[in-house]
């Protein structure tokens, strides 16, 4: 009993050491890009939860196996048969009742953070964005004027009301972080609220077609002010034509 003590007290220094280290690597490979919306620091702080468990388990499984292998290979010449135990009963509970409060614990968490990632805003700005093999429109609403590039006020929050033309798309951008199918026959609905001015990327995260890749469009956001200028100069262009 006393050995078997002393091999888990090992055991779980090792896994401890590792979890930290694969942790490490993880968090240095995953290069996230610059959040840039308000639901961003929310969705970051659930995936470095998932990562810590991540390195966790992986550690878990990969300890114990190296562990056993070496400490317990046979030795040369060792033709005995091995010690035979039957089980172990808080062993069993232990990897039945963890796993399964962790499931429960991520799993309340994620519909914690979803129910308020898609709360309705006060003085929302609903853009309508139509995506197409292989590219986006974008308008206002009760507005015939469309234009291919997605201008968006900082600070404001965001809705955008999305259809697609033929096939299933995804609204995604990586520095805003939420994502949304786009359904055809239907209109899905994204929530957000950009924080930082700047130029960004559309892209459909949705295999769509053999241009999949080269869907994509330019997200700008600014001032208030800017966004308003941008679309009254849409009309009075389109008033001159």
């Amino acid at each position: 009993m006393q050995n078997n003590t002393r091999h888990f007290a090992v055991i779980g220094v090792l896994v401890v050491i590792f979890t930290f280290v694969v942790y490490w690597v993880l968090d240095g490979v995953l290069q996230f890009p610059m959040p840039a919306s308000l639901q961003a620091a929310s969705i970051d702080t659930m995936i470095q939860g998932h990562l810590w468990l991540i390195a966790f388990l992986f550690s878990l499984v990969i300890v114990f196996m190296v562990y056993a292998l070496f400490l317990f290979r046979r030795r040369p010449g060792d033709e005995s048969e091995g010690e035979y135990f039957h089980g172990n009963t808080t062993l069993e509970i232990l990897w039945t009742v963890v796993p399964m409060v962790l499931i429960i614990g991520f799993g309340y968490w994620a519909t914690v953070d979803l129910a308020a990632l898609t709360k309705r805003q006060d003085n929302e700005v609903i853009v309508n964005a139509e995506g197409f093999q292989w590219g986006w429109n974008f308008s206002l609403p009760n507005s015939d004027l469309v234009t291919q590039e997605l201008v968006l006020p900082v600070g404001s929050a965001i809705r955008m009301d999305m259809t697609s033309k033929d096939v299933l798309h995804n609204f995604w951008v990586p520095e805003f972080r939420v994502k949304q199918d786009i359904v055809p026959g239907r209109t899905t609905y994204l929530r957000f609220t950009p924080t930082v001015e700047g130029e960004y990327t559309l892209i459909c995260s949705e295999l769509c077609g053999l241009n999949h890749t080269g869907m994509i469009a330019t997200v700008r956001v600014v001032p208030p002010e800017e966004f308003a200028a941008f679309w009254d100069q849409d009309v009075q262009t389109a008033s001159s034509k």
